[in-house]
């Protein structure tokens, strides 16, 4: 977090595939008590970000929603907005109240219970610090019927000619 906060940013972005990303995430996360659905449709664009910052990312926005919404599955989910993709993160716990949504940002802000140690409460500070040196963003909203959606947007990359397959450089002979 100190990092983030004096500008030392070590990130290297590159197109990347926002489903491998989500699957490398959900994985890093590891054995749970209880699943995390995933929605990420085929023929999204790919994203330009570092791959590891934004897993790390999808980690801490994901294991939120894990711990805050033990009753039901998360649901991770993913779509084309303008020239961006938005990964939603879905839970149905007891949500952020309105007043305290932008204060959970704040390193070491923790809500709810203050006998509850389960952290340290810079989760969601560092996520959103992450997704902000990708040109992301990270921002709360109300999931219908009661919850949290925590919205991680990336820039597309630019897409590639359809005769360059992923990997392929084209040189030019002199």
């Amino acid at each position: 977090m100190s990092r983030l906060q004096a500008g030392a940013r070590a990130v290297f972005p590159r197109p990347a595939d926002v489903g491998e990303i989500v699957a490398t995430a959900l994985e890093a996360l590891g054995p749970q008590p209880q699943p995390v659905l995933a929605d990420i449709p085929s023929g999204l664009p790919e994203v330009l970000a570092d791959p590891a910052i934004a897993e790390r990312v999808i980690v801490n926005l994901v294991g939120n929603a894990l711990r805050y919404s033990p009753a039901a599955p998360p649901l991770l989910t993913a779509r084309t907005a303008g020239n961006r993709v938005e990964l939603r993160v879905v839970d149905h716990g007891p949500g952020i109240p309105a007043p305290d949504r932008k204060r959970v940002f704040q390193p070491f802000c923790r809500l709810g219970d203050p006998g509850d140690r389960t952290s340290v409460g810079l989760g969601l500070a560092v996520a959103r610090g992450l997704a902000e040196t990708m040109g992301g963003t990270v921002e709360p909203e109300e999931t219908p019927g009661g919850g949290l959606t925590m919205v991680l947007t990336l820039p597309a990359a630019p897409a590639r000619p359809a005769a360059e397959p992923r990997g392929t450089r084209r040189i030019r002979a002199a």
